[in-house]
């Protein structure tokens, strides 16, 4: 698989009918290995081993219903009180960060209302901070570890 701009780590894949699949840590089993699954994986690790967003708090693939039809969220990070916290939308390293995806996140975040917005390929990431007191968005450099976030906010 392709080497990404995120840390690298000890995964597990193993073959399973016939295909590739990579072990899950937060949904605790294996998973077809796609090259959106490669990001979805390298960015959990990267959000829970080294950002210290706790993995208990950490959701991957949650079903969401916008308007009348269901969608899935990559990952969503919620805070101690359960609220939503952090949303990520994971792209194959092959699909370009643009205003179609930065539009599908914002959708997601319609029925979410997150704090802090990611969109990734693995090989770009992009982050904002939503203001509660306006529909403004903060663009941010770098993704804040968790105690750091818990404090902008």
């Amino acid at each position: 698989m392709l080497e990404l701009n995120l840390p690298k780590y000890k995964y597990r894949i193993e073959q399973r009918d016939g295909k590739l699949a990579i072990f899950d840590p937060i949904r605790k089993k294996f998973i077809v290995l796609t090259p959106e699954e490669w990001v979805r994986q390298h960015f959990l690790n990267y959000l829970n081993e080294h950002l210290n967003y706790p993995t208990t708090l950490t959701s991957v693939e949650s079903g969401l219903k916008y308007n009348t039809r269901s969608k899935r969220s990559d990952i969503l990070i919620m805070d101690n009180s359960l609220k939503p916290l952090v949303l990520v939308e994971c792209k194959a390293p092959s699909v370009a960060i643009n205003q179609g995806t930065i539009r599908q996140l914002s959708v997601y975040n319609a029925v979410y209302n997150a704090k802090l917005l990611v969109v990734t390929n693995g090989m770009v990431t992009h982050a904002v901070l939503s203001s509660e007191s306006s529909s403004s968005y903060e663009p941010l450099s770098q993704i804040p570890d968790y105690n750091h976030l818990k404090a902008l906010i």
